[in-house]
């Protein structure tokens, strides 16, 4: 059984509620990210997603206001040893894109619908290390000739 400490992303951006929304939006394209996580005091206040701030056309809403101001407060957490299948149920029924990881009050992860989508395409397998994942990527791929790609299978 997968569990969100196998697939969430440790290194989560993070941003205070007093920050200019125009910046928070700044640095979620210059990380190319679509949240981040609001924290006060090493608490979870809320996240911000690039929608809440506009998008590209966004720049009239964004002016002169604070994360606060536009940033989801009722945020949904999740514990690191919740389950794929509850996260993923967590996240349909709030119709949310992300989900804090917490162990307690503290932030430990973060998971999104693409780290989802991703663990279901690679066939719900248990996740593996960078170095096993590099390789399959730079493996070379065995090259078919002509007659063996014409060849329909029977």
């Amino acid at each position: 059984m997968i569990r969100l400490q196998d697939i969430m992303t440790t290194d989560v951006e993070t941003i205070r509620s007093t920050t200019p929304a125009e910046e928070a939006y700044e640095r979620m394209r210059a990380q190319r990210i679509h949240h981040l996580v609001v924290l006060e005091d090493h608490r979870v206040v809320g996240v911000v997603s690039e929608r809440d701030l506009g998008g590209a056309r966004g720049a009239s809403l964004r002016r002169n206001r604070l994360v606060s101001e536009v940033m989801s407060a009722a945020v949904v957490t999740a514990p690191a040893d919740a389950t794929l299948r509850q996260a993923a149920n967590l996240m349909r029924g709030r119709g949310i894109g992300c989900l804090p990881v917490v162990d307690g009050p503290k932030l430990v992860g973060i998971i999104t619908v693409t780290d989802l989508l991703n663990t279901v395409g690679r066939g719900l397998e248990r996740p593996m290390s960078r170095g096993k994942r590099w390789a399959l990527r730079t493996e070379p791929t065995r090259w078919r000739g002509p007659l063996q790609q014409s060849r329909g299978v029977r």
